[in-house]
């Protein structure tokens, strides 16, 4: 259990931030970098939240509580010391990838198929359901860099790659059902 009852320590004051394993890293580094994208998708979700209701609202409520294990993962490194760890690290586990694509499978099923890329918009919860999908993609692009040069649960990547799915079509829900979707026409304003 997590107890935090003073939250500045003033360790980070010289640009180093803690690791889950207790290492420290410069806060520019591409471990913090990708987790620190994983929370900024998770804020974007709390703004989608503002909008949604019913399963919608508990969908989201669930990616957010992904999002902070997905947090957990990516910032202990070295995989392969996980069974010496004091305590067992978190790791994304391929049950909340195959979630997120039943439960995109379920949404799409309603929906007319595209003919056109769509822009981003629509209700304020497709808007906000596009912005979460944007930074996932760039949270992905983070730790599959990042799994170039360091450890990383490939579940993890997983995950980024089917939420990021899984906003754009939840985004066409939120638009009407995909009827109020806002299409992209080539070549509009020359």
């Amino acid at each position: 259990m997590v107890v935090l009852n003073k939250i500045y320590t003033r360790t980070g004051d010289k640009g180093e931030t803690a690791l889950g394993d207790g290492s420290r890293r410069p806060k520019h580094d591409a471990r913090v970098d990708a987790y620190g994208t994983v929370d900024e998708t998770n804020a974007t979700i709390g703004m989608a939240r503002l909008h949604a209701e019913g399963d919608m609202d508990a969908a989201l409520a669930r990616i957010q509580n992904d999002l902070f294990d997905l947090g957990a993962d990516l910032c202990r490194p070295d995989m392969a010391k996980d069974a010496e760890a004091e305590y067992p690290p978190l790791r994304m586990a391929q049950e909340q990838v195959d979630r997120l694509e039943a439960e995109i499978d379920a949404m799409n099923k309603a929906l007319e198929p595209l003919r056109s890329f769509i822009l981003p918009g629509g209700s304020p919860l497709a808007a906000y359901l596009h912005l979460s999908r944007t930074v996932s993609r760039r949270a992905e692009r983070l730790s599959t860099e990042l799994a170039t040069v360091e450890d990383v649960n490939p579940v993890a990547v997983k995950y980024l790659n089917r939420l990021s799915d899984w906003c754009f079509v939840a985004a066409r829900v939120s638009n009407d059902g995909g009827k109020a979707d806002v299409l992209w026409i080539p070549g509009a304003n020359r």
